[in-house]
């Protein structure tokens, strides 16, 4: 990565006023609408002292054929909503379906019961009723809503939220584009889910075959194929859900419908690229053209320049782009198993394009996604290997030592039928570059990257220190923490409010899972500068690695705690983080 002082001067001044667009009404939002010149902070879509949402049932199209969507205001994504710091946001929702709805709103700070999500926080609702939800707004940046309901987010129930800063925004551009990127499928997501249970490899059909394990075309060595055989697991099982079934959509639009974004040359372009979609890890880079990455999750960051970043299932990040050629340039966010591509262009006009990349060769999986990073491979017992044995066996009777030893797991930690894996050697993998892009031609961004722009608003060391494990069983499509699933009797994650708590998450599972913390932001233990730890909602944690945040328990209340793939919380890894005492004043 490249920072530059007069980079870092040029990007942190004040935003000048300026004009925009209104939206208007139509299948797309106005924001999404292809040849949107783009929305200024002082122009908003559904602002005002008053926000009315109508959550229903739309058809939607795309690549010629049409499905079911549930929509908010009959559009797929829903409408952009702009508030602005310091006020107090007023947005009732009111539900046409025939079932329970909910919004939660991904990434803000405010009271628990308005944050939206049913038998935590409030109660849901209900068909043909309409709710209220009513807070002030602390914050600014760049976030996004979504139901919280009976998979319906990933029925299109999702859209973009953008809060400006109360006063002059550090962070200069000429234009903006908010950048959605989700994916659809035509199956329905009960469906989807099910045909998971019953065989968790359905949607993979990049499976290594007899010819590549002989060809060695894979990539690895004899002893890794033999390890890999020894565990029956997949190295090419990057993604549960993957491009056979779904379609990538940029606000809506398929990678042949080729949503446009436009600007003029020499413009700084701010592009707000938030990832809404069910199930999918994308990898963003606009080939030549150089990003230089200014705010992710909604907190600003010391400007880094990059060519590609990674952005898992519910993060946010802005870039500045400054295309200074009368051309048009591609914006790529390739699937991470590089099954499919949501694609975009940036263009001076309409109905110009460029060149579209290939896809690139599907990435393998390593000893370091099974949580081996720490040990020799030369020197691996073949008995470690977890998956040998069934998973109804996975007792303490039928596992024998290291990934499938109980012994070995925490004390806190339930090894059951729910757990099929124990990272023996997790790493802390948040200076690698993300899966399929260690050997790019050029520069990716990484964790470490990210140094908060402004200082830390606590910098107490942590008063005590709490590790929690993520679980599961493939085999069974099986989620959890530390052994159990929401749907099991499980006690919450309890803090005292305002205590400060190092918390490290650990990837027993050959599966990257985005974490996401509900009320609140927690700092990324990085080993950067002191006191600018980033501040994150939501934190990717890779497959067998590590990842450990400082954690204020600053918001009183009953937050979820969850991952964000949508059918691995679905099925279990979930949880409730619980800060009492309410009132300062209780006992």
């Amino acid at each position: 990565m490249r920072r530059t002082d007069t980079d870092r001067r040029t990007l942190l001044r004040g935003l000048a006023g300026g004009a925009g667009l209104l939206a208007g009404q139509g299948f797309l939002p106005a924001w999404a609408q292809t040849g949107s010149p783009g929305l200024r902070a002082d122009m908003p879509t559904l602002a005002g002292p008053e926000v009315r949402l109508t959550v229903g049932h739309s058809p939607f199209t795309v690549g010629g054929r049409t499905g079911h969507a549930f929509t908010v205001n009959g559009t797929l994504p829903a409408p952009l909503i702009r508030l602005r710091e310091g006020q107090t946001a007023r947005l009732s929702v009111t539900n046409t379906l025939d079932e329970d709805t909910s919004i939660h709103w991904h990434g803000l700070l405010l009271p628990f019961q308005m944050d939206g999500v049913p038998g935590i926080s409030f109660p849901g609702i209900r068909p043909g009723e309409t709710f209220q939800y009513e807070f002030p707004v602390i914050q600014s940046g760049t976030f996004w809503y979504h139901s919280h309901s009976n998979l319906q987010e990933a029925m299109g129930h999702y859209g973009p939220l953008i809060i400006d800063p109360a006063g002059a925004d550090p962070v200069a551009y000429d234009r903006e584009h908010v950048i959605v990127l989700s994916d659809w499928s035509f199956l329905h997501p009960h469906t989807i889910l099910e045909k998971l249970k019953k065989s968790p490899g359905y949607f993979n059909r990049s499976r290594t075959t007899l010819t590549g394990l002989l060809s060695g075309d894979d990539g690895m060595s004899l002893e890794e194929r033999r390890m890999w055989g020894a565990m029956r697991m997949d190295p090419r099982d990057i993604a549960d859900v993957n491009g056979t079934t779904y379609t990538y959509l940029v606000n809506g639009h398929g990678p042949t419908e080729n949503w446009t974004g436009l600007f003029r040359p020499g413009e700084r372009v701010r592009l707000r690229v938030i990832n809404a979609s069910a199930m999918s890890i994308f990898n963003v880079r606009i080939p030549g053209l150089a990003m230089t990455l200014v705010n992710a999750d909604g907190e600003n960051v010391r400007p880094v320049e990059t060519d590609e970043f990674q952005i898992s299932v519910a993060e946010t990040y802005d870039v500045i782009v400054r295309p200074v050629e009368d051309r048009a340039y591609t914006l790529v966010a390739e699937s991470v198993d590089r099954s499919g591509m949501a694609r975009a262009t940036l263009a001076p006009r309409l109905g110009m394009s460029a060149e579209v990349p290939p896809l690139r060769p599907v990435p393998t999986l390593t000893m370091r996604d099974m949580g081996m990073g720490g040990m020799d491979h030369g020197t691996m017992d073949h008995s470690a290997m977890g998956h040998a044995a069934p998973a109804a066996a996975m007792d303490h009777r039928g596992m024998d030592h290291d990934m499938r030893n109980p012994d070995n797991a925490p004390a806190a930690m339930t090894v059951g039928v729910g757990v099929d894996m124990i990272s023996p050697a997790p790493a802390n993998r948040l200076g690698e570059r993300p899966m399929g892009l260690e050997d790019a031609p050029h520069r990716v961004l990484v964790y470490t990257d990210l140094v908060s722009l402004t200082p830390n608003k606590d910098q107490r060391p942590p008063s005590r220190a709490l590790e929690i494990h993520l679980t599961g069983n493939m085999e069974r499509f099986m989620w959890g923490f530390d052994g159990q699933k929401f749907s099991e009797i499980v006690e919450p994650i309890r803090f005292e409010r305002d205590e400060r708590v190092r918390v490290t998450l650990v990837n027993d599972t050959m599966m990257a899972h985005p974490i996401h913390l509900h009320g609140h932001f927690f700092e990324l233990v990085t080993g950067g500068p002191a006191g600018h730890q980033p501040l994150k909602h939501t934190v990717n944690v890779a497959p067998g690695s590590k990842v450990t945040f400082d954690l204020t328990a600053d918001a009183p209340g009953d937050w979820a705690f969850h991952c964000h793939m949508l059918m691995h919380m679905h099925a279990g890894m979930f949880n409730v983080v619980t800060v009492r005492p309410l009132d300062r004043g209780a006992a």
